[in-house]
């Protein structure tokens, strides 16, 4: 399984943007699909799941903001981001796992909010 993130870019505080998350073997298998994101000198934060029986789960300093949803059918995860903050700049991550644990990450998409 690769996954493969997208979407990132330089915005302007208040602005938006729309990730992605392909998964090439399919995303029905796993307990959830969910993204994460790393800031310089923090750790990597889960920033939204979706199990899945579709239910999902926001940090909080996202909630509100952010809507985390998935096309099967293209399988795909989406994470659209409102309302953007300088503290939300970072590089995110998609993370599926059957368990526990992450079992796969994509590489990291770098999201810049300028103030």
């Amino acid at each position: 399984v690769q996954l493969q993130a997208s979407g990132g870019g330089l915005v302007q505080t208040g602005g938006s943007l729309r990730l992605s998350c392909i998964a090439s073997g399919g995303i029905g298998g796993f307990l959830d699909v969910g993204w994460y994101r790393q800031a310089p000198g923090k750790q990597r934060e889960m920033v939204a799941i979706i199990a899945s029986g579709g239910g999902t789960r926001y940090g909080d300093s996202v909630t509100g903001r952010f809507t985390i949803s998935r096309d099967i059918a293209k399988k795909a995860v989406y994470l659209q981001m409102n309302s953007l903050k300088p503290e939300d700049t970072g590089s995110y991550y998609c993370g599926a796992r059957y368990g526990a644990d992450i079992a796969y990450w994509g590489p990291g998409t770098q999201v810049t909010v300028s103030s």
